[in-house]
């Protein structure tokens, strides 16, 4: 072999090996960022076809195998423009990703289950008799056309591997909180708010007892089980655990790894309709909850939402309701006043009436803290004591979190919107002087109500901001129509690729004192090239 075609090869396969090993870990970042959920996943890369699955440069090289085969002979112009045409990786870079690929001991097993499906597509070529040339062209060729497949193949392969270690992990949680009968566990559902409840509740309780909450939103059965293994102790009193649901059996599969005594239900919403099919389903999901609940247990239930009031047919356990519309209830919240640094509201219980204040914004967090008031109650404790750790409760963190960035003031509401949250900013919004500005890819996951829902937020803000940004041209197509329907001039609609544009706008637009609004902020996964 001459050395141009020794050169021209060593090229040629380096930079297509390069491209393939950038493209796999893009579409494990990819399975990673979808909760390793094959089919999410699949629906996905069906959705990716004609931009990330499949590339010009597949039916470029795909040429290039056709001329070595006509050729039959090596030659050091068709490695170097096979070089050429894998050269381009860009696609599969995220330079500034939201949420890095995290390299878990999961995420290490399917790397290396992927890496061996790889080498098994590459070797292909070489049970046909094919020259050397075309069998390696052909090998490289079907590597990089189908990493995403082994990406998908190596998550079924690995399949009963993870479920015996899922398995482990929850036997040794339903262990730990067995031997635990002192132990009151606190458990909350809902479509929206289950963090705000959660901390607000864990504020609370430990002004009097040790108390441990799952961090942030883990509410997953391993989140669960990785905070009960490797967190609770024997002082703990509670446990206050957050459970979600995006299919139907997830709270009983969360309920089998620990019961509750008591159980709040936040709301039943359109949150995660794509996956349930219909509100109906997602009320009986949630409310399958009370069907864990221990016999001498207490259910919380919002009394302002008449699919969780309805919960409580049949129930034998006492139930407490709460109410911030002026309802009956257990519990209500009155003379409700908002505004930029908070809301101030009186409790009634009883013949009880207790000022209370707080730094939380939005109408939504008074109805979050009177949930978290009635386990309060539960626990033997005052409203006085409650309305003292309820002033000092903190911002959940990216749910309607102030922060002052050079002269700005930003809203944080990035996590995860939904219509009564995304209301509740916007209204937030409105209530500042200055220029104000939202920032918003709109709302996902909403099932056929999606579009419009967007529409009527888009309305929604019409009348609380100055600009709207706009992140995603074609996913916040309803929320533009909704303002222009309301309205908004155009000129003031700015339609931006991605969050990195949008934070480019307003970096470049806003000055001192003007205020901007973040309202969501979906996954890499989500952003439209």
């Amino acid at each position: 072999m001459s050395g141009l075609l020794a050169i021209s090869l060593i090229v040629a396969v380096s930079f297509s090996v390069w491209r393939m090993v950038r493209r796999t870990r893009f579409f494990l970042h990819s399975f990673q960022l979808h909760g390793y959920a094959s089919r999410p996943f699949g629906a996905w890369l069906r959705g990716q076809l004609s931009d990330s699955v499949i590339r010009v440069s597949h039916a470029l090289g795909l040429l290039l195998i056709l001329l070595s085969i006509w050729t039959s002979a090596p030659n050091w112009l068709l490695f170097l423009l096979w070089a050429g045409t894998f050269t381009s990786s860009r696609r599969y870079r995220r330079d500034r990703p939201k949420k890095p690929l995290a390299w878990t001991a999961r995420m290490k097993r399917l790397g290396a289950i992927t890496g061996a499906c790889l080498v098994g597509f590459i070797s292909l070529p070489s049970l046909v008799s094919f020259s050397a040339t075309t069998q390696l062209l052909l090998g490289l060729w079907l590597g990089d056309l189908l990493s995403p497949i082994a990406v998908w193949l190596a998550a079924q392969l690995a399949s009963p591997i993870e479920k015996r270690i899922r398995e482990g992990f929850k036997k040794q949680a339903r262990s730990r909180i067995a031997v635990r009968p002192d132990l009151e566990v606190i458990a909350i559902t809902g479509s929206y708010g289950k963090t705000s409840v959660k901390f607000a509740i864990r504020e609370i309780l430990s002004q009097r007892y040790p108390t441990l909450a799952t961090p942030s939103s883990f509410n997953t059965p391993m989140g669960i089980c990785r905070v009960v293994n490797n967190n609770l102790t024997d002082e703990h009193r509670f446990a206050v655990l957050e459970m979600g649901m995006r299919h139907p059996g997830d709270i009983a599969e969360l309920c089998e790894i620990v019961s509750p005594n008591i159980a709040v239900i936040t709301s039943v919403g359109v949150a995660h309709m794509e996956s349930m099919g219909s509100i109906e389903a997602i009320a009986a999901e949630k409310g399958s909850l009370l069907t864990y609940l221990a016999s001498d247990g207490v259910a919380i239930l919002n009394g302002d939402d008449d699919r969780v009031l309805n919960m409580q047919r049949g129930m034998s356990q006492k139930v407490i309701t709460v109410s911030a519309s002026g309802r009956s209830a257990d519990f209500r919240a009155v003379d409700i006043r908002y505004d930029t640094n908070g809301a101030q509201f009186d409790v009634l219980w009883k013949d009880e009436r207790i000022p209370f204040t707080t730094r939380l914004l939005g109408s939504h967090n008074v109805l979050n803290i009177l949930m978290a008031i009635a386990v309060g109650h539960v626990a033997d404790l005052s409203l006085r004591q409650m309305s003292h750790a309820i002033a000092r409760l903190e911002p959940v963190e990216h749910r309607l979190e102030i922060k002052e960035r050079g002269g700005l003031i930003v809203i944080d509401d990035a996590f995860n919107s939904n219509p009564v949250g995304a209301a509740g900013a916007v209204e937030v919004l409105g209530k500042f002087e200055g220029r104000r500005v939202i920032v918003t890819p709109g709302m996902i996951e909403l099932g056929a109500e999606e579009h419009a829902l967007n529409r009527a937020f888009g309305r929604q803000i019409a009348s609380n901001v100055d600009d709207a940004v706009l992140v995603g041209p074609e996913r916040t197509r309803p929320i533009a129509e909704g303002l222009i329907s309301a309205g908004f001039p155009e000129s003031r609609i700015h339609v931006v690729k991605s969050l990195f544009d949008a934070q480019d706008w307003v970096a470049s637009n806003l000055a001192h004192g003007d205020v901007v609004l973040f309202e969501n902020d979906l996954p890499d996964q989500f952003n439209e090239s």
